[in-house]
């Protein structure tokens, strides 16, 4: 099985923020200018995810599409899954915070414990890729609830809010380039903070201005990130840019050049005899 997730580069994190965004503007597009009731979108999307995600575990390799539908489902699954805990049952934007934090703790830990790594690099078996895909839930989760939680109960609004992440994203890679930040931590790290950043911008672009947003609404917002998502996609579809083979996938291939200069050292020595 070669490497299931993209080489980590500038357009990994370019579509992160995207989904992120699409994650919370596509999930107030359905409740809002749909209509939708919190727990039936999240039925709806929890069962396209299903769908998605059951593709993408059959598969034996990387593929840009499949990688990242299932990352924008999941992006829109963590608003709703969050929005309805406080929402619909009161949940403190806090305490959900605090135990989606606790969730992806426990993920990473029990991922350490069984694989005795959290690198992405090498997401080929079924029971890394498992865990991968939890954390990143628990990730667009947590982002969410701490993105709300700046934004509207500590006041902060969604433009100072975006400033506030895109600073600590910074730190995270000046910490990662200058002060010796593991990988990856640094990487995690990152990860999850990109998720509020992405909500914060959605935010301020989709929220009218009474509200403290540019008031483009969140159906020409949708629409805006999720066309250049696709374009994105594509052009790591048709250029293979971000395609990374683990260490490991490249083993049996070192091995037969091993062993055929092992034959023709064998070769060599019966000449001479």
């Amino acid at each position: 099985m070669l490497n299931k997730v993209p080489e980590i580069t500038a357009y990994f994190w370019i579509i992160k923020v995207l989904a992120t965004t699409v994650g919370e503007t596509f999930a107030d597009f359905l409740t809002g200018t749909w209509g939708m009731t919190l727990n039936i979108a999240g039925l709806v999307v929890g069962a396209l995810l299903v769908a998605v995600l059951a593709v993408q575990l059959r598969i034996r390799r990387y593929l840009a599409p499949v990688y990242w539908l299932a990352v924008v489902l999941i992006s829109v699954m963590g608003t709703l899954v969050t929005d309805n805990l406080v929402d619909d049952h009161g949940v403190p934007l806090a305490l959900t915070t605090t135990v989606f934090a606790v969730a992806l703790t426990v993920t990473f830990v029990a991922w350490y414990r069984l694989e005795r790594t959290l690198s992405i690099h090498s997401i080929t078996s079924a029971r890394r890729e498992g865990f991968y895909w939890a954390a990143i839930l628990f990730t667009f989760a947590l982002g969410t609830a701490a993105g709300d939680l700046l934004a509207e109960t500590l006041g902060l609004g969604y433009g100072l809010s975006v400033v506030v992440f895109a600073a600590a994203i910074g730190l995270v890679a000046l910490a990662y380039r200058r002060l010796g930040l593991g990988a990856v931590v640094a990487f995690w790290a990152a990860y999850v903070l990109t998720r509020p950043l992405g909500a914060s911008i959605g935010d301020l672009l989709s929220q009218s201005r009474a509200d403290g947003g540019l008031g483009l609404g969140t159906t020409g917002t949708s629409i805006l990130f999720l066309a250049a998502i696709a374009a994105v996609v594509v052009y790591l579809t048709v250029t293979r840019r971000d395609v990374e083979e683990a260490a490991a996938d490249r083993l049996p291939a070192l091995d037969v050049a091993a062993a055929q200069e092992l034959e023709a050292g064998d070769d060599a020595a019966a000449t001479v005899r």
